[in-house]
């Protein structure tokens, strides 16, 4: 019997599949409109346009790219990295944490860089920051695994980073992105204790911490309303609930382990 989390990264595959969306449109679009990219000239990142007033377009990049090895490798990070942090997070914030990204990029891209931009290298470099404050903040549950993680995080953010000083990269947007995205999983990744022996546990959130106040906002956004259901074995609940015998009724509405 599996004690891993088993929630499917619904958010992932359909972040995933509207981005390869969009860029058959943008192949179509160049094929129909004789090389013009529709959807690039209405949504990348373009500094005077976005003084204009045109203030999606600190998002919609994300969903932009400019060739197949661009969004190639632009897909295989939330893949694996995001339907990994999609499981631990949960639906909600894993799409805040994906969005956050992408929109802190964006905007060191258009403080600190010149032309237009696209692509969804700011959302990763935020999903690659979140998984290594989660893996920080839960070392003790995850041991040795999680020292390896951090380190292999570091690392190919470090040699990105890297490559990004090539001509024709925006390496801001990457900074932007690792920066919104270190920053909200701070404050919102959940922190887990375990309670009990496998298959019979209980992963519980620590909110007596200076995040607790973080802890209760995503709770009663996300973690009530995006999170029932029986996808788990075992409970996943609150450690003030746990402690305070009041509240032991309220102990299933969170996935279960």
């Amino acid at each position: 019997m599996s004690c891993k989390p088993s929630l499917v990264p619904k958010a992932t595959y359909t972040i995933l599949g509207l981005t390869v969306l969009i860029y058959l449109l943008q192949i179509a679009s160049m094929a129909i409109l004789k090389g013009d990219d529709l959807p690039l000239m209405l949504d990348a990142r373009v500094i005077d346009l976005i003084r204009s007033g045109q203030w999606w377009r600190f998002i919609t990049p994300v969903f932009l790219h400019g060739l197949v090895t661009h969004i190639f490798f632009n897909m295989y990070a939330p893949l694996s990295i995001g339907s990994f942090l999609e499981r631990h997070f949960g639906h909600g914030r894993f799409v805040l944490l994906y969005f956050l990204g992408a929109f802190a990029g964006n905007v060191f891209s258009f403080l600190l860089t010149v032309g237009y931009s696209v692509g969804a290298s700011t959302a990763l470099f935020g999903l690659v920051a979140a998984e290594v404050i989660f893996f920080y903040q839960n070392r003790k549950l995850f041991g040795s695994q999680a020292k390896q993680a951090v380190g292999n995080a570091v690392f190919i953010s470090a040699g990105n980073l890297f490559i990004g000083l090539a001509p024709g990269i925006d390496n801001w947007g990457h900074v932007g992105g690792l920066l919104g995205g270190a920053i909200f999983a701070w404050f919102a990744v959940p922190r887990w204790e375990v309670v009990g022996i496998c298959p019979v546990f209980i992963y519980r959130i620590n909110v007596n911490s200076a995040r607790s106040f973080w802890v209760q906002v995503w709770r009663s956004l996300f973690l009530e309303r995006w999170l029932p259901g029986d996808y788990f074995q075992g409970k996943w609940l609150l450690e003030e609930e746990l402690l305070n015998p009041l509240n032991k009724k309220r102990g299933n509405f969170a996935p279960r382990f």
